[in-house]
């Protein structure tokens, strides 16, 4: 197992492209009804999967901590209240 990659390495470019992706396939499966819910758990097990192949555990329970972090202080929610970006 590969040791913490540095996130700050990816290209934004690259990460721009893969959030593009990630989005065009949650509007295919809202548009095919499946329960936003069952998405989302779905999107998180496979991102949890690619992080366990790409880092050692210790290094994907710091980015969880960080996630509920983020949720503990409210982040999350201001980012959906948000108006969206043109």
């Amino acid at each position: 197992m590969q040791s913490e990659p540095d996130l700050m390495d990816t290209p934004p470019a690259e990460l721009g492209r893969a959030g593009a992706v990630i989005d065009k396939a949650i509007s295919y499966m809202m548009d095919q009804n499946i329960d936003p819910v069952a998405i989302a758990s779905a999107l998180l097990g496979g991102s949890l999967g690619l992080l366990a192949q790409a880092m050692d555990d210790a290094a994907v329970l710091r980015i969880l901590d960080s996630a509920c972090e983020s949720v503990r202080a409210g982040e999350l929610r201001r980012l959906m209240q948000a108006p969206p970006e043109e």
